[in-house]
């Protein structure tokens, strides 16, 4: 009974009118009782007998007061000591009564007081209805303009307090999506700015390789001669590589910025589609970890272990996804084993966990330092001396990142003991 009163507006609202309405009534009958008793006690009366000559003979005292259709009776006692009883017969009451005890006016008093009783009960509920509807009024309105984190107050259980409530879950989810959106649109802006840095070095290098495909010009187009001693255009017909010598290399150059090219424009749309929670990126199934791990090792000549005690290693997930991360994260090993010569000890080794899959990718570079592990998962960064020319990027770990995030994983960066880094991938199983 108490959260129903509790949680429902209008019960509160009917109970509070119920209640006026009792005590008024019970507060009119009240006093209608107390007026008609006094009406009805007998009033204390005393007799003086006297003579025509005005001369006091006796006096007397009421021994029972009259009522309305009763009898009086007094006690008469005479100068010489005689006393007397004397009976008047019943009199009528003709004493008008005031008009709220009239029974002709009594009733329309009665509602009056009731309705005014009423009214001043039901004044704090109601304003204080009304003024939790105003605040909730104003926080839409400030959350209409514009104020996304205008909130309004939770206080009670009944029904106002859960539109507050709900608006308050709304407005909340709302936010939190606008600020995933500027935060997407942010991304985007950042990701075309710096592909449009990244698209102009191999461009730049396939026309400079177009350049050397050029065929020699006529003597006369070429002008004189160089002077006697002057050491001839490396790389154009006629200087230090012969024509089909820099042909064939400007042709490997424009192969492998073409290469490049296509590599980086699929992994902007993938970064792009994964940065987007909406888009459908493939079916999630239950990918075998293991044997996914074997292709992509043997396919690049890494040592794959697995760890002890594991033989099954399911995770739900796009194949194709997952796929892209552990490739990415083994030819980053590749990428900087190789910047220190030691490119064939980059090893993989896949375990489970805590209900997790753990796989380890080492290699045997320069380590990342403990300032940057964080900044090496950011689109096109890149860590102080690394080579555009070694390959990659800069949005292979950003995508591995992506990629663990949208399978409800996580990725990170630590030292290699003996040297070089370890990058460890953990994604739930299934």
């Amino acid at each position: 009974m108490i959260k129903l009163f509790t949680r429902h507006l209008y019960v509160r609202i009917w109970l509070a009118a119920l209640a006026g309405v009792v005590v008024v009534v019970l507060a009119a009958a009240w006093a209608w009782r107390v007026a008609e008793e006094q009406r009805s006690v007998p009033l204390p009366r005393d007799v003086t007998l006297s003579s025509i000559d005005q001369r006091r003979v006796g006096r007397g005292t009421a021994l029972r007061t009259s009522r309305p259709g009763e009898a009086a009776e007094f006690l008469i006692t005479m100068e010489d000591g005689r006393r007397f009883t004397m009976e008047f017969g019943p009199r009528q009451d003709r004493r008008v009564p005031p008009p709220w005890l009239h029974p002709q006016t009594g009733i329309f008093w009665l509602l009056g007081t009731v309705g005014l009783a009423t009214a001043v009960g039901l004044f704090p509920i109601v304003r204080r209805l009304t003024q939790r509807l105003e605040a909730l009024q104003r926080g839409v309105q400030r959350w209409g303009e514009g104020d996304l984190s205008a909130r309004v107050a939770e206080d009670g259980q009944d029904e106002v307090a859960d539109l507050s409530r709900r608006f308050n879950a709304a407005a909340a989810r709302i936010e939190q999506l606008m600020d995933h959106q500027a935060a997407l649109l942010q991304s985007q802006k950042s990701l075309l700015a710096n592909a449009s840095h990244e698209l102009r070095s191999p461009l730049a290098r396939i026309r400079m390789a177009l350049e050397l495909m050029e065929p020699p010009r006529s003597p006369a187009a070429q002008g004189a001669l160089p002077p006697v001693g002057a050491e001839p255009a490396l790389g154009r017909p006629g200087g230090g590589l012969s024509g089909t010598a820099a042909s064939a290399s400007a042709r490997a150059e424009i192969s492998r910025n073409i290469a490049e090219l296509d590599q980086l424009v699929d992994e902007i749309l993938l970064a792009s589609r994964l940065d987007v929670r909406e888009a459908d990126l493939g079916t999630v199934e239950s990918v075998d970890l293991i044997g996914l791990l074997a292709e992509e090792c043997a396919r690049v000549g890494v040592e794959f272990t697995l760890g002890p005690g594991t033989a099954q290693v399911l995770v739900p997930g796009v194949a194709k996804l997952l796929r892209r991360a552990v490739r990415n994260l083994l030819e980053n090993a590749l990428r900087h084993g190789g910047r220190t010569g030691r490119a064939s000890e980059v090893a993989a080794e896949l375990s489970t966990a805590g209900g997790q899959a753990v796989l380890h990718v080492d290699d045997r570079g320069p380590g990342v330092p403990p300032d940057r592990r964080e900044r090496i998962f950011e689109p096109f960064y890149r860590l102080p001396g690394a080579s555009e020319r070694e390959g990659g990027v800069g949005l292979g770990l950003a995508l591995v990142k992506s990629i663990a995030e949208r399978h409800h994983g996580q990725v990170r960066c630590d030292n290699r003991e003996g040297g070089g880094a370890r990058f460890t991938l953990r994604l739930p199983l299934a």
